[in-house]
């Protein structure tokens, strides 16, 4: 059984997005960008930070990104 919440496809593809982009993040989300609820849902599930109008990837997110994505990928 699970024992995190289900990702939906919109938001491992926003968490692939911040694991691309490395250590400079991703820049605040605004009304243009589509995956403004899913930044929003893993900064809540500690997978995301949000800090100085940036998003970056936590521990968690990147081991949740190598369970999730990667593991799917190999």
């Amino acid at each position: 059984m699970w024992s995190e919440p289900y990702l939906e496809t919109c938001c491992r593809a926003a968490l692939h997005r911040l694991f691309l982009s490395g250590t400079a993040g991703r820049p605040e989300a605004d009304a243009a960008m589509k995956d403004v609820p899913c930044l929003a849902r893993l900064v809540q599930l500690g997978c995301v930070e949000h800090r100085g109008g940036r998003f970056f990837l936590t521990a968690a997110g990147a081991a949740r990104h190598a369970a999730e994505i990667l593991r799917a990928r190999g």
